[in-house]
This record gives C-alpha cells, sequence and structure tokens, in this order.
C-alpha cells in the first residue's frame, strides 16, 4: 500500500524514511535487541515502552500500544518484525484523523495563511516551500514577510519569493507587522493571487507581546477580509521533542492555531513527537520537513509516516 503522494517522480517515501533513519534507527535497534524470538514477557513489554518512549511518542501512547501488544501476544513467541508491523498499524490508527491535507479554498481570493511559531522553527524556510508546492499546482501566491525585527527572515523571503517567481512584500526592520499584512492582503487582492502566505515573529519569551502582535495582524485581516486568516500554521521544529507540546499550548492560547507543520524530522531521534501531538491535541498535521529542499516539505500521510518509523517499507 502506499499513498497518493508516493510517486517514482519525487521519490517522497524514500525521502521520508531517509529523513526518518535517526529515529527509526534507535526504534529498529532497540526493538531487534530485545527480540532474538522469544516469548513477549513482562520484561520484554518493559524495554518496549522505555524504547518507545525515548522516541519522544509520550508516555500515555507509549502505555497503550505496548498493552495493546500484549493483548493479542502476551506469552507467545514474537519475532522484531512482528512487533514493528504491529507498532506501524496502530500508530497509523492514531494518525489517520490528523493527517489532512491543506486544500486551499479557490473561493477565497486570496486564501490567506498565517504562518507562526518561535524563532528557528522553519517559518520563514516553510513559507518558501509551500510556494514552490502551490506554484506545482499552478497557483499563484504572494509572501508577506511579516517578521519585520529579523533582517535575515526578510531576506531569505526574498530568495524563496525570486525562486518560486512570487512577489515579496517587505517593509523596512522594525516596521509595524500588522500594517504590512494589511497592505499585503489588498495587494494581494488586487492581483487576484490564489495565495497569501504571511510570516510572523516568534519571539516567545516574551509571550505578551508576541501575543498582542499576533491578535493585532489578525483583528487588521479581518477588516479587508472578515473570514481570513483562512488558516493559521504553527510551524514546530522536531528537534524539540516534548518542548513542542508546551509551544502547541501558547499559540493555541495566543491564536486560534488551525494545523501544524513539522520540519526538521531529519535532524532528529525524536520523530515520534507527531504521533504524541497527534494524540494529545488532535490538530491537523498537513505538512511534514525531512530536508533542506523545496520537494523534502510534502503532505503528511499516516501510513507512509508510521511505516517509516519503524522502518518499514510502504
Amino acid at each position: 500500500m502506499t499513498d497518493a503522494t508516493d510517486t517514482p517522480k519525487t521519490g517522497w517515501f524514500a525521502r521520508l524514511k531517509a529523513g526518518l533513519a535517526r529515529t527509526s534507527a534507535r526504534i529498529v535497534g532497540g526493538i531487534g535487541d530485545v527480540f532474538t524470538k522469544k516469548k513477549l514477557d513482562e520484561e520484554t513489554l518493559q524495554h518496549l515502552e522505555e524504547l518507545l518512549i525515548g522516541a519522544d511518542l509520550g508516555a500515555a501512547t507509549a502505555t497503550r500500544l505496548v498493552q495493546d501488544l500484549a493483548k493479542t501476544r502476551f506469552g507467545k513467541d514474537v519475532d522484531g518484525d512482528e512487533v514493528r508491523a504491529f507498532f506501524a498499524a496502530e500508530i497509523a490508527k492514531v494518525l489517520e484523523p490528523v493527517a489532512r491535507p491543506l486544500s486551499v479554498d479557490p473561493a477565497k481570493k486570496p486564501f490567506v495563511i498565517l504562518m507562526v511559531g518561535v524563532n528557528g522553527a522553519g517559518k520563514t524556510t516553510t513559507i518558501g516551500k509551500l510556494a514552490q508546492l502551490y506554484k506545482e499546482q499552478k497557483l499563484k501566491s504572494t509572501l508577506a514577510a511579516g517578521d519585520t525585527f529579523r533582517a535575515a527572515a526578510v531576506e531569505q523571503l526574498k530568495v524563496w519569493g525570486s525562486r518560486t517567481g512570487s512577489p515579496v512584500i517587505a517593509r523596512d526592520a522594525g516596521s509595524d507587522a500588522a500594517s504590512l499584512a494589511f497592505d499585503a492582503l489588498l495587494e494581494s487582492k488586487k492581483r487576484g493571487d490564489d495565495v497569501l502566505l504571511i510570516d510572523t515573529a516568534g519571539r516567545l519569551h516574551n509571550k505578551e507581546n508576541l501575543m498582542n502582535e499576533l491578535q493585532k495582524v489578525v483583528r487588521v485581516i479581518k477588516k479587508v477580509d472578515d473570514t481570513a486568516p483562512h488558516a493559521t500554521l504553527l510551524v514546530l521544529d522536531s528537534t524539540i521533542g516534548q518542548n513542542a507540546h508546551a509551544q502547541v499550548d501558547a499559540f493555541k492560547q495566543m491564536i486560534g492555531v488551525t494545523g501544524l507543520v513539522l520540519t526538521k524530522l531529519d535532524g532528529t531521534a525524536k520523530g515520534g513527537v507527531v504521533v504524541a501531538l497527534a494524540e494529545k491535541f488532535g490538530l491537523p498535521i498537513h505538512y511534514i520537513g525531512v530536508g533542506e529542499s523545496a520537494e523534502d516539505l510534502r503532505p503528511f500521510t499516516s501510513h507512509s509516516f508510521a511505516r517509516g518509523l519503524m522502518g518499514l517499507e510502504p
């Protein structure tokens, strides 16, 4: 079984599996160490639970997966392949309800996507990669450089704009982010764009200021289009593992997050955090990133991810 995104042209599953290699190596190696064709006993179950927690699946999820395995296989001979296949199937069930692609509503012109997240999570790069994805879908995008405090973010967005043929709306450093968003939406509307991607600041250590700024951005956008933003995506750096939970909590309080994007899965052994986030928050996971290139950001699919996480073929 393969997902629609697995095509010979993109080789997405191969890249996904390679991107999850650090996480899957820990899990596969650990399961291999535990199982040399032996009966499933209490000690083995405890090892498995610790292994899943170590990959950041979260204690509740790890316990449930191990208990479900025990229900049918306790006291019986099992091998590592069987255990990995079982976990992959159960993880896919957890992920299925949140694996929802972000669909751009053609009736909204432009469809406004507000990108939020802490500095360093990969917001700006993700905007560029999304612009590339939308270009492939023959959609016209405009990029708004709303992180006005970081000159590097503005320059980075201009590079992506040039690369994807997308206009970039930027202002001087320190400019008001809300007025920039307001202008960007007016210009994007005038052009008849399909999508407007708005970058934002991410200084979470100054939570109150950030909250005020994000809420102001939303207020002024609504003066132009009272249905916007049509999606508010929280970009999370997978390498932070369980700390991602605190970020989801914080941004949910600040602003109505409608979906998640998980980046840098290729740089971590904590890729299981995706499963923990799905179980705890139930927010749609729209995209995952497993590398630097535009092709390494793709819509999230439950079956592929679960198989990749367990080091299995599709």
